[in-house]
C-alpha cells in the first residue's frame, strides 16, 4: 500500500498544532482525541488524510510506502498515551515531556518533510535479520 506524502505532511501540519494548543491549554480531552487520530492512522485511517483528499483534487506525483508511516503514528500514538498517563495522573514533567516529543516529530515533519518515525521504522528493518 501507498500514501501521498502530500497528505502526511498535512496531517503533521494539524497535528503540530494540535499538540501545541495541549501543551499551552493541558487540554486532556483534546490530547485524548490526538490520541485517537494516531490510533486511526496506524490502520491507514487517518481522518487528517481524510480531509486532506477532500481539499486536494490533484493526483500525487509520488506515492511512498505506507509502513514507516503507519509506524510513525504509532509512536504518535505511543508518546500520545504516555503524555495522557502524565497528564492524568499529574505527573507534569511525563506529560509535558511526551506532548513536547511528539510536538518536536510532528514539527519536523510539517516543516522540514523529515518523519522521525519513518526514519526509526528504517533503522530498525535494516537492523533485523535479512528472511
Amino acid at each position: 500500500m501507498h500514501v501521498d506524502p502530500r497528505a502526511l505532511r498535512f496531517a503533521a501540519t494539524v497535528t503540530t498544532a494540535v499538540l501545541a494548543i495541549v501543551l499551552i491549554t493541558g487540554s486532556t480531552w483534546l490530547l485524548a482525541a490526538q490520541a485517537v487520530v494516531f490510533g486511526l492512522g496506524v490502520f491507514g485511517a487517518s481522518p487528517y488524510g481524510m480531509v486532506f483528499k477532500g481539499i486536494v483534487k490533484s493526483p500525487p506525483s509520488v506515492l511512498e510506502d505506507a509502513a514507516p508511516p503507519r509506524f510513525a503514528q504509532g509512536v504518535g500514538l505511543a508518546f500520545t498515551l504516555a503524555a495522557l498517563v502524565g497528564y492524568i495522573t499529574r505527573v507534569t514533567p511525563l506529560a509535558l515531556g511526551a506532548t513536547a516529543a511528539a510536538l518536536f516529530a510532528a514539527f519536523l515533519n510539517a516543516v522540514f518533510g523529515f518523519c522521525l518515525g519513518c526514519e526509526m521504522f528504517l533503522i530498525i528493518r535494516r537492523s533485523l535479520p535479512a528472511r
